[in-house]
């Protein structure tokens, strides 16, 4: 496994990051000993880096790997808090919940344009704060637009940014994949730890999967990649890929199989908060009930997490 610094900060991460959204309660919601253990497997397959949210709801999952790991595990974690207090409390709950003094990474999340940031400047405060009573060791942001890729390159507050950037640019909000490359290479010479996501677009790149790494791992601008992972076959297939290994064949067709999709359960109540808060308006209301648009939904499963039904899962 290749290791690397994450931009100016003391931190070396490894090239391939375990995205944790995939086995939550938002996703594949596993028990909290199976994502646990597949956690400690990614890290004895050496990956050292993981990535978290409080809205995830799966802190727990990493407090119980951590209580069996050997090594040093990286986690970064993110808030849509905008207040001090509110980011405040957000990084208490993440140090209590995963029983951590110290969090590595702590960011601002999905951060949509200058506006935004301007909007947590309050949240952004508390983090400074706090990184230099070393309860965060590093502030990022995360983000789906290169207005803030480009902005945060700017800001002297800012450590790590987690774009999203993959080759056909899907769920890039503003812009084309170019304008995110060029933003993302001046980011990273500016010193800025870059770690990706969706490079499989959510899913929906699965299909092209090799073109898909091969285009990531290529591109010299980033320390580090967060993938989804939910099983101990994506987890072997994805070190493979990353170490420049072959993955055995029937590894290959059990994924192959595994095709996600987001599901709206037929108790759907039609209140549309689903709706109004997914970014990429891929869920309509249509005769009293949500509905999806699967070019258009990157299977991020935040919709999930506002359904007061619990009718919306990723399967």
């Amino acid at each position: 496994m290749q290791y690397n610094k994450l931009g100016f900060t003391d931190l070396t991460v490894s090239k391939l990051c375990f995205g944790s959204l995939t086995i939550s309660p938002l996703q594949a919601d596993l028990s909290i000993d199976d994502g646990a253990e597949l956690i400690l497997y990614a890290m004895e397959m050496g990956v050292n880096f993981i990535d978290t949210a409080e809205f995830y709801r799966n802190y727990q999952y990493i407090n119980r790997a951590l209580k069996k790991a050997k090594g040093e595990l990286i986690i970064s974690s993110k808030s849509y808090a905008y207040t001090y207090e509110g980011m405040k409390e957000s990084v208490e709950k993440a140090r209590k919940e995963m029983d951590k003094d110290v969090v590595d990474i702590f960011m601002l999340h999905e951060q949509e344009s200058r506006l935004t940031l301007k909007g947590h400047r309050e949240a952004l405060d508390y983090l400074v704060d706090a990184k230099a009573k070393g309860i965060i060791r590093a502030i990022g942001v995360s983000t789906h637009t290169v207005e803030v890729v480009n902005a945060a390159a700017d800001m002297q507050e800012i450590d790590v940014i987690h774009p999203l950037i993959n080759f056909k640019g899907l769920g890039i909000k503003d812009g084309t994949l170019h304008d995110m490359e060029v933003a993302i290479k001046k980011a990273h010479k500016n010193g800025k730890g870059i770690y990706a996501m969706k490079v499989l677009g959510g899913g929906n790149l699965i299909n092209d999967k090799k073109h898909a790494f091969s285009y990531i791992l290529s591109f010299p601008h980033l320390d580090s990649v967060a993938v989804g992972m939910q099983s101990i076959d994506e987890v072997v297939s994805n070190v493979c890929i990353f170490e420049g290994k072959t993955v055995e064949p029937v590894i290959e067709e059990r994924l192959k199989s595994n095709k996600r999709k987001l599901l709206v359960e037929d108790w759907c109540i039609g209140c549309g908060e689903c709706v109004k808060h997914c970014r990429h308006n891929a869920l309509f209301l249509h005769n009293g009930r949500s509905e999806v648009i699967s070019d258009a939904c990157i299977l991020c499963g935040y919709c999930a997490g506002y359904c007061p039904e619990f009718c919306i899962k990723i399967i």
